[in-house]
């Protein structure tokens, strides 16, 4: 069974941090939600979440990828924290799953990582992309090597579902959107 991180700073994104958690859970994929502060997170829409730990209780050796909900002011915090952008560089020197969705790809920009990688981010925020050398797609979606980007709220069953493929496998990512009907909402939308 695959570990991931997802860190949950103040402002955070509740859809993205949501689906993201649930589906990999529903994936047998063992997610740790990691605060920034030991006490609840508040999302960007007032909603609460009780990490399950606290990023200075995180073993940086125990996980397989770390993942970013995006949100305002979530991203910008995420941004400020030392550590997270350790992690970050961290995981990606090692070669671990790097995911971001929606402002938070502007987190990984800010560590390098996003250099000469394809990625995307919240439409209309490209420039932070490219600071960090990172070459933007218009794409709700997208995986280039290690690194995994998507758009937004709306996007966020395609971004989970891609992370489920990812750490669990292929056949257990149909199963999920199956079993939560995302399957016919993509037929639909496409």
């Amino acid at each position: 069974m695959k570990n991931v991180l997802v860190f949950l700073a103040p402002g955070f994104e509740e859809i993205e941090a949501t689906t993201i958690i649930d589906v990999l859970r529903r994936s047998n994929v063992d997610v740790k939600v990691v605060g920034l502060s030991p006490n609840e997170v508040e999302g960007a829409h007032a909603m609460k979440i009780i990490p399950d730990v606290f990023i200075d209780e995180v073993d940086l050796n125990s996980f397989d990828a770390i993942i970013l909900p995006g949100g305002s002011p979530g991203y910008i915090n995420l941004k400020k924290n030392k550590k997270v952008l350790a992690t970050i560089k961290e995981a990606f020197k090692n070669n671990k799953l790097v995911a971001a969705i929606c402002a938070a790809p502007a987190v990984l920009a800010e560590t390098g990582i996003l250099r000469g990688k394809k990625c995307t981010i919240y439409p209309g925020m490209e420039i932070e992309l490219e600071k960090g050398g990172g070459i933007p797609q218009n794409k709700w979606v997208v995986e280039d090597g290690n690194i995994i980007t998507s758009q937004g709220p709306a996007t966020a069953i395609l971004f989970a579902l891609k992370l489920a493929e990812k750490l669990a496998n292929s056949k257990t990512a149909e199963q999920v959107k199956e079993r939560t009907l995302a399957m016919l909402v993509l037929k639909q939308s496409c």
